[in-house]
């Protein structure tokens, strides 16, 4: 797989690539992630990539030019099967679009700054807009960073133990039962007993009423009447 990230900010994206599951996966060959300074194609000697919006509005916006070029030379040397902007009304970010995605080849993901893009950079070049929550940073780096590390870690190969991924939170529409190491007590503490007891029906037993108890409580909107239904089934 290639990740490709167009940015004016290259700085922001050096370190979440350099460490743990994703510096694996790189190191083995598994995804290429490559980070595009937009300057390298800004316009006239300045390098500019950014300008004042038609109508006064306050913020500079993302000239659609350099954009347009860095694309086209993108796609010049291959395909790709998504052109995404890290977009503050996007569709929201889930573990269903993060599955989906790992099984492309080829991803560019544009991070927008300042005010935003030109809108023709939307409506022309960008193929899907996603958003990481309803809020508002800085720019799309370290939105385009979640999105990346969300996909690589579901590649074969990138975790340890690619079961892992399975029973992460709402890989199954749940969220994740609680988890314990050792030692079995700490300062009076204790691990539930059935997680002690050696019998993989009744751990699995534990583990489903447990997250769906989590996911009840905590985020009640990811289950609906018929799931619940089937559930108790």
């Amino acid at each position: 797989m290639r990740i490709d990230i167009i940015t004016v900010v290259p700085g922001l994206l050096e370190s979440p690539f350099q460490y743990s599951i994703v510096a694996r996966a790189i190191k083995k060959g598994l995804v290429e992630i490559h980070v595009h300074d937009l300057r390298e194609y800004g316009l006239g000697s300045r390098k500019t990539v950014d300008d004042y919006s038609y109508g006064g509005d306050a913020g500079m916006v993302m000239m659609v030019e350099p954009v347009f070029n860095l694309i086209r030379d993108l796609k010049a040397e291959r395909d790709y099967d998504e052109v995404i902007y890290m977009a503050p009304d996007g569709e929201i970010l889930d573990q269903g679009i993060a599955n989906e995605l790992s099984l492309k080849e080829n991803i560019i993901i544009l991070c927008g700054h300042y005010k935003g893009i030109d809108e023709r950079i939307r409506e022309h070049l960008i193929t899907r807009e996603i958003s990481v929550g309803d809020f508002v940073v800085s720019g799309g780096e370290i939105p385009a960073a979640i999105l990346a590390d969300s996909i690589v870690r579901l590649i074969p190969g990138a975790l340890t133990d690619e079961t892992s991924a399975l029973s992460d939170s709402f890989q199954d529409g749940l969220v994740a039962p609680p988890v314990y190491t050792r030692p079995a007590e700490f300062n009076g503490w204790k691990v539930p007993e059935v997680l002690l007891s050696g019998n993989p029906k009744l751990i699995q037993a534990w583990q489903d009423e447990q997250a769906l108890q989590r996911t009840k409580e905590r985020r009640p909107g990811l289950l609906d009447d018929s799931f619940i239904k089937n559930f108790n089934k």
